[in-house]
């Protein structure tokens, strides 16, 4: 296992943390029986830390039922630990709830995997973005249709999707209607639970470079989480490699590729394939 790293390594020193976890754990009851009786636990996240430095990108990666998107949940509080810390800008969020929980949604906000399901079939895009500007008094009833028009743009959708549902958008644009509500309360931190992975190849790369872009522009801190390492490579300045519900590797991207020393990050990475006929890798087979 290499030494932990954080993104601070990655990115020349540039600020303090803005997020930090410290030993989260999450488990879950596995029940049987007509009386539904605990007869054992699942471990979904069993003692993870790690730390983003402000403006920088940490992707979190591993295989399926790793404990990726809880652990994600439980930063954006869709989940509560059931021990550790969750630091953003140096402040525990642990328990919080009411008016601090809704404050903390216009610091931390989540662009969900399936971009169908995360959006209200019965909303408009200009209600989707509309709503969480009202709640957080970010604009009056007046200003709404102005700030759609322009939190569209952003996102490269012209202001004629305002009326659109989410059943009369492709999966990109759907996506795109995703990244926009999430960057629509200005968050510093978004957490992106596999972004891609459920987009047609053709579209991934453009909203890739769709969050590079917002990330340079807005200074956004990500947390980056997926199964495709070709992925986290293109975004992250730091990788974790997660398994089993723990952090065994964790190293900045450049040295990460060039020589990784757990055997579960080396079969990762030979996974990868090469876009080549003429090259042949060798799996690496746990």
């Amino acid at each position: 296992m290499s030494e932990p790293a954080t993104p601070r390594a990655a990115a020349g020193g540039r600020d303090a943390d803005f997020l930090e976890v410290r030993d989260l754990r999450k488990y879950f009851p596995v029940r049987r029986g007509i009386l539904l009786r605990t007869v054992g636990q699942v471990q979904a996240v069993d003692g993870v830390s790690f730390a983003i430095t402000r403006g920088t990108t940490l992707g979190l990666v591993g295989e399926s039922g790793c404990g990726k998107t809880t652990t994600a949940r439980l930063i954006v509080h869709l989940e509560q630990p059931d021990a550790g810390q969750v630091l953003i800008d140096g402040k525990d969020t642990a328990g919080i709830g009411g008016a601090a929980l809704r404050r903390l949604r216009t610091v931390v906000q989540m662009i969900f995997q399936d971009p169908y399901s995360s959006l209200n079939p019965h909303h408009t895009a200009r209600r989707i973005l509309g709503e969480p500007l009202l709640v957080h008094g970010l604009c009056t009833r007046a200003e709404v249709g102005e700030r759609v028009a322009a939190i569209l743009e952003r996102v490269n959708l012209s202001a004629d999707f305002a009326d659109r549902y989410p059943h009369e958008l492709s999966g990109g644009q759907r996506q795109r209607i995703g990244i926009a509500r999430a960057v629509a309360v200005q968050p510093r931190l978004i957490v992106c639970d596999e972004p891609v992975s459920a987009l047609d190849v053709s579209i991934r790369s453009q909203i890739l470079n769709l969050l590079l872009d917002l990330q340079e522009e807005l200074d956004l801190t990500y947390l980056f989480v997926a199964h495709d390492l070709s992925v986290i490579e293109h975004v992250s300045d730091v990788i974790a490699v997660m398994y089993l519900g723990k952090i065994v590797e964790c190293a900045p991207t450049d040295r990460f590729l060039a020589h990784t020393l757990h055997p579960y990050s080396e079969a990762l990475l030979s996974a990868v394939p090469v876009p080549d006929p003429r090259v042949r890798k060798q799996r690496t087979v746990l």
